[in-house]
């Protein structure tokens, strides 16, 4: 069967059929999910009962597998995966539930806010691939955005204004405005702020698109009150319905996204259930600015 593609919304998101993921791909099939991948933004896998082994593997067509570290408060003797996927569950070390008020689960609660992936770090994630094992029973759908749609949507003079903008990103700022203030030292260290364009050029098609997320806290140039009501304004607009795809769940899907072209987040869900979500992250391969020491 042909790998086939149907388009979900407007503006972005394919739903593929022709592929099992738990077999190895072809050449022309990477290819053929990679253009995919670059036209939607957003792909689409149903009934996709695979191992971490198979996800990995499915991942690692497309680039390098981004290393976890830097990216949670958990430590790695305390991972509950340790086959290189980031564990976007709600799920402790034993596999049972975390406890509402753990450390963990606070900081996981920054997911829950419009982002994208590894924007917290020099060079940000390529594609997220992320399996649903366990569904939860309530709510716990993923929101995404088009951020190229949403760009093409500012009128001329903000295109302008925003072209040149550098922001800076760290997780202690999304979390921090939840109310997540309690930090050690190594990772206050771990979670220094990064610079990253307000608008990014796609290295294929070249269409510009946002660069947001609930990570970006400042922009250079700006007062911190300034830069964040833009980011605010940038963000609200982004964020209208017009530019989302809200996926509803099911078990054994797989869904894939360039964290390039889009955000998202996960909606309220029933913390006293299991939701199982493995990721499977691609390493970005060049920063968005040459870095330097963000202040």
């Amino acid at each position: 069967m042909p790998l086939a593609i149907r388009q979900l919304q407007k503006h972005f998101v394919g739903e593929v059929s022709g592929l099992d993921l738990r077999k190895p791909l072809t050449k022309e099939q990477a290819q053929e999910v990679e253009a995919a991948m670059d036209k939607y933004a957003v792909l689409v896998f149903h009934g996709q009962d695979i191992t971490d082994e198979q996800q990995m593997a499915f991942a690692l067509n497309f680039g390098e597998r981004e290393e976890a570290r830097g990216g949670t408060v958990v430590k790695q003797a305390d991972y509950r995966l340790t086959t290189g996927l980031n564990d976007v569950s709600n799920l402790g070390k034993d596999g049972k539930v975390l406890a509402r008020d753990s450390r963990a689960a606070l900081f996981n609660l920054g997911n829950w806010l419009w982002h994208s992936d590894s924007s917290f770090r020099p060079i940000p994630a390529k594609f997220s691939l992320l399996s649903a094992r366990v569904v939860n029973p309530k709510g716990g759908n993923t929101e995404f955005a088009d951020m190229r749609a949403a760009y093409d949507a500012l009128d001329d003079e903000t295109k302008a204004e925003i072209e040149n903008m550098i922001c800076e990103h760290s997780l202690m700022y999304s979390r921090g405005s939840l109310g997540f203030l309690d930090y050690t030292d190594e990772e206050k260290e771990m979670f220094k702020p990064v610079l990253q364009r307000l608008v990014r050029t796609h290295p294929v098609h070249g269409r510009k698109s946002l660069y947001l997320s609930s990570h970006a806290g400042a922009i250079k140039g700006m007062s911190v009150p300034e830069g964040r009501l833009l980011l605010r304004d940038l963000n609200e607009h982004a964020t209208q319905p017009e530019f989302v795809y809200v996926h509803k769940w099911k078990l054994h899907d797989l869904v894939m996204w360039d964290n390039r072209q889009t955000m998202h987040r996960v909606r309220r869900y029933d913390q006293s259930q299991p939701r199982d979500m493995r990721r499977a992250t691609v390493a970005g391969t060049a920063p968005t600015v040459a870095q330097e020491a963000a202040e």
